[in-house]
Order: C-alpha cells, then structure tokens, then sequence
C-alpha cells in the first residue's frame, strides 16, 4: 500500500508508516494540479494546510483515507470525499502546546512592540523608548475564544504566569476548567484586555471580528490569532488600529494580501508565517498521530478524530 505526503512531515512519521509496510509517496509539489498527478494508486494521503481538493480526490482511484497533519481542516474537501467513501480524519491536540506557546509570544511581543523596536535599533533611530507605550499582561484579562485544547493551553498560561483574569467564549466547550464563561462575545471584547482566537472556522465563525465586533472591543485592548485568516475582518481590524480602538495584532494567519495592504504599513501589527505548530516537538507527535491514524484507517478502524461519514461499503 502506498500513502501521498503532499507535504513534508517529520522523519519519525515516514519511519513508522514504512515499518507497518506502507510505502510514503512524497509529493514534488502541494498544487493541486501535481497532487491529482501523484495521487493514483494511493490508498492514503498526508496533507497538511495545502488540504485536498475535490479534483485531486476524483482523480484517485485508490482512495481510502485522508488524514490531516494538524486540526485544521477546512481546506480539505470533505463532501467530495464522502461521496467518493474516503473517510477524513485530522491530529487535534499533538500541536496545541506549541500553538499556545506562540499565541503567548505574539501577545507579550505586541505589549511591548518587541519587533518595532528591534527595527528601531538596527536603524539607529533613538528615542523609541520614550516615544511609545507599552503594557504589562500581569493582572490583565485575557479572552480565549474557542475554548479547545490551543485556547485551554494559553488560559492556564495565562493565569499561571501572568495571574490573568481569564474569560471564555467557546458555546460548544462544554467545561471551562473553572475559568469564567461569557455568554456573548460582545462581553468578553468589552471586558478583554488581550483577545487570542482558537475556534476552527466554520459558517458561523467566519468574520467573527468584524466592524461590529471590534466596535464593542475594550480600548487599547490587543488582538492575536493563530487560528484561521477567515475568522478576522482585516480591513476592519486596521481601521480600528489606525484609530487607536485596539493597541496592536500579533498575526500567525491571514490572508495573502494582508502583508501588502494596510495591516501591513502598521507597525503594530506582527506577522507570523504559520508558525503556531512548526517546532521540532510538535511536529513529531503531529507526524506521529496521523501516521497511526493512517495505519488504523486502512487496518478497517474509524479513528476518533474522523471528521466524516463516508459509505464505506463503497470504498
């Protein structure tokens, strides 16, 4: 049997799909259209955020699982899958330490502008010191949207080290671990002097920080997001920075042009180019994780995290 990397994993997960007699077909390239040339023949594929589109999952002819490396999933095309009887399955959790690590690096770099002052010394400038603010996140409150196991990690982060007062807005978690649950997002933004997004993006999510959102935002409150572009309003999300409403955004995702437009000309705003999971321990376990999953799938078992119901009696 073989499996398609359609991009790279962590050795450690080729070892063991190798071991269990499963040869690794790794991709020259993660376009979609390279991804359908490769894919005949294959009875599983890794992907990571280049996801699976429908062409490349018709264009199979072998087809029994999908397994993401990560939790995000949102660009694999699950109905098609379905259709064709490949269950879907992704690696929730393997990276969420280090996920919330970096949410807690972008949130103390935007509190003291650590990246604008770096560019300030290199350019010789002096005076930044005194010509900008900076905040402590001690004693603060924080609001963890999406309240799974990247947005529990950072709130224990959080009142660990820096005694923050944590809320939560997650209507699906159904515990908090003892933190203190909002009912309404406009609450939590009100009250929220650091907002980290965690929640996956769906329907309902998609352009969760909007205008109206960011209107009802504590002043000088910050913003991080090291879960989906999509969940964010970027034109809104300038405007209120230019405004002086929220301080600053420590980025890990969005879109391709927010670099070039006007999130990119602030000085407030730090980009990340999806580093949330991208540390050597993290991407081990999450190669390791959907590698057995691999394994499980084509042994005939439904793995935990399958994210589909594919007729399998047709597969």
């Amino acid at each position: 049997m073989r499996c398609l990397i359609v991009q790279p994993v962590h050795a450690d997960g080729i070892v063991l799909l190798r071991q269990a007699g499963i040869e690794p077909v790794m991709c020259p390239s993660a376009d979609m259209a390279t991804v359908a040339r490769m894919i005949p023949g294959c009875e599983a594929v890794i992907t990571r955020d280049a996801g699976l589109s429908a062409a490349a999952i018709d264009a199979a002819d072998a087809l029994r699982v999908i397994v993401v490396h990560g939790a995000g999933h949102d660009a694999v095309d699950k109905e098609a899958a379905s259709e064709r009887g490949v269950l879907v399955c992704n690696t929730p959790g393997a990276n969420a330490r280090s996920v919330s690590e970096l949410a807690l690096g972008l949130a103390l770099a935007v509190a003291r502008r650590i990246p604008a002052a770096d560019r300030s010394e290199r350019a010789g400038i002096r005076g930044f010191r005194e010509m900008e603010t900076f905040t402590e996140l001690s004693g603060k409150t924080a609001l963890i949207v999406g309240w799974g196991a990247t947005g529990a990690g950072l709130g224990h982060m959080l009142k660990a080290a820096f005694d923050a007062r944590v809320l939560v807005y997650s209507p699906r978690a159904a515990k908090v671990e003892g933190f203190e649950r909002v009912e309404s997002l406009e609450d939590g933004l009100a009250r929220a002097d650091l907002v980290s997004l965690h929640t996956p993006l769906r329907p309902e999510t998609r352009g969760l920080i909007d205008a109206g959102a960011l209107s009802h935002i504590k002043p000088g409150a910050i913003l991080v997001n090291t879960a989906r572009a999509g969940l964010v309003d970027e034109a809104a999300l300038a405007e209120a920075i230019a405004s002086g409403r929220v301080a600053g955004a420590g980025l890990d995702v969005y879109s391709h042009e927010a670099v070039s437009g006007p999130l990119g000309q602030s000085n407030r705003v730090i980009f990340t180019p999806h580093l949330g999971g991208a540390t050597l321990e993290a991407l081990r376990r999450v190669a390791i994780g959907a590698a057995r999953n691999v394994l499980m799938a084509l042994s005939g078992e439904r793995p935990v995290t399958a994210l589909n119901d594919p007729v399998w009696s047709h597969a």
